[in-house]
């Protein structure tokens, strides 16, 4: 029960912020209709419930989990079996994860299964690299330099169009359900090596696997040179309170089928792994499978209020102001947005939590969510700016990979794995059904191409953190040095005394 009121005060601190802009927002320069606000209030209880039954799920189930397959995994002294199992756990994850189908849908003229297929052998070949990374102890900036630089090669060969879809993949196949157990995969593998890399292992697995979507999406719109679509939609308008809890009701199905398909694979892996291994305890085990019920009802709440609630208030927000004669208060309203929205990502509290675990308190929670903050403000502010001007997004993918990739060289390790699993985290549910119908909206409104200027905002929400939190960790290089430089002058000049009064 305390763990349960611990959840909902943090759930509450996440979200009440976000909430607080919405409300204001709407009773001044974008007032919502009465249905669409309802709708809101309700999806932002949904989410006060839904992420607090998530947090506690996935510490119970999806971290021992994956922790438990790593171990495994690693301790095994052929590498083929282990390869084989990774590339089998990618593909079955990403066809589960809920926001893929999403994805899909806005890819014309890709059947969806063949996107689907497509992504999911994608993210299984990455987390083979992955996997060879972590046993051959091979830098991760040189990885991330080597495939970055391909996926931007590719780009001149691929529909201008589908260069923002294509890096919207790398964020969307990321999600809540996927990045807690890699995430936690990446600990297992690192766990059993005792030297100084450990830690530096533990992190990269999400920032490689978000790669393999992005050069899937790229190859796959080569192959089919597909032509691009106007992607439009209604938003439901509901007169009474009781429409709009309809609306929820009606929801509710359909996302508990989309998360249960998510999670049949992750309990078929529970139960082969057990039968094979007997790692869990009795007790271990009923805890294990108690995690993963409040992680599923947790997750179908968050999805159905994010989804259901959120969409429509974004969108409708995003309209509003981009119609009125200050249209340039998009960009300031959009920082501010971002901001606080990324605290309300799920698998962002996984990432805060691991983090301060695995560096036993170096680097805080409270570090590694304002660095993801402030780099979701600027990516969301530029969005808007993309928005308003039409500018293309390939010079800002460009330019902030190559400054991303450019610090790695200069910082620790630690905060490159760190940084580069952020962005997939970032850029997660709350990303895709909030920021990005907020930015369809303000373009539909302005009489943009919703394809080229609104899609990408999940890209860059991706993209910004890996410099914010890599630049946090030359900062504190920096701060360490000059630590070390005032303690080296500060003995010297102890001894420099202790010689003057000896030779008095």
């Amino acid at each position: 029960m305390k763990q349960l009121v611990s959840a909902l005060k943090e759930s509450l601190i996440s979200v009440l912020p976000i909430f607080a802009i919405v409300l204001l927002l709407s009773i001044t320069v974008a007032p919502l209709q009465s249905g669409v606000l309802v709708l809101f209030l309700f999806g932002t209880l949904l989410l006060l419930v839904g992420m607090s039954f998530f947090t506690i799920g996935s510490g119970m189930s999806m971290q021992p989990l994956g922790e438990g397959i790593g171990v495994s995994l690693s301790k095994s002294k052929k590498l083929i079996i282990p390869l084989l199992i990774c590339f089998v756990l990618g593909v079955l994850i990403t066809i589960a994860e809920p926001d893929l189908q999403v994805l899909a849908e806005q890819v014309p003229s890709i059947p969806n299964i063949v996107l689907i297929l497509c992504v999911a052998v994608g993210v299984g070949v990455f987390l083979v690299i992955s996997m060879i990374r972590s046993r051959k102890r091979i830098q991760l900036s040189r990885l991330l330099l080597i495939f970055y630089g391909l996926a931007i090669i590719l780009t001149f060969f691929v529909p201008e169009e589908f260069i923002p879809t294509a890096f919207d993949s790398g964020g969307v196949t990321t999600g809540p359900v996927t990045v807690p157990f890699i995430m936690a995969l990446g600990a297992g593998m690192a766990s059993i090596s005792s030297d100084k890399h450990s830690q530096e292992n533990s992190f990269g697995l999400v920032s490689l696997c978000s790669i393999g979507p992005i050069l899937s999406v790229l190859i796959l719109s080569i192959c089919y040179k597909p032509e691009a679509e106007s992607v439009t939609s209604e938003l439901g308008i509901f007169e009474t309170t009781s429409a709009a809890f309809s609306a929820f009701i009606e929801g509710f199905p359909k996302y508990a089928g989309e998360v249960l398909m998510a999670f049949l694979p992750i309990v078929g892996m529970l139960v082969v792994f057990q039968l094979v291994t007997k790692r869990f305890h009795k007790m271990q085990m009923i805890k294990v499978c108690v995690g993963l019920v409040y992680t599923y009802v947790g997750l179908v709440l968050f999805l159905t209020g994010a989804n259901v609630g959120f969409m429509p208030a974004g969108r409708e927000i995003g309209k509003v102001v981009a119609s009125g004669d200050f249209r340039y208060i998009l960009i300031p309203i959009g920082m501010i947005v971002g901001f606080f929205v990324v605290s309300a990502e799920p698998a962002v509290h996984s990432l805060k939590k691991q983090v301060e675990e695995i560096t036993h308190g170096a680097i805080s929670q409270k570090s590694i969510g304002l660095a993801l903050s402030v780099g979701v403000a600027v990516s969301v502010g530029i969005a808007m700016l993309r928005v308003l001007t039409g500018i293309p997004i390939f010079p800002f993918l460009v330019a902030g990979y190559a400054v991303s990739l450019v610090i790695t060289f200069f910082v620790p390790p630690l905060y490159t794995g760190i940084a580069f699993d952020s962005g997939g985290v970032a850029s997660g549910p709350m990303a895709t059904t909030f920021i990005l119908p907020f930015a369809i909206g303000a373009c539909e409104a302005v009489g943009g191409n919703v394809m080229t200027d609104a899609f990408g905002v999940v890209a860059m929400v991706a993209m910004t953190p890996l410099i914010t939190i890599q630049v946090m960790g030359l900062y504190s290089r920096v701060k360490s040095r000059r630590m070390r430089q005032k303690a080296h002058s500060e003995l010297l000049q102890l001894e420099n005394d202790m010689i003057y009064y000896d030779e008095m």
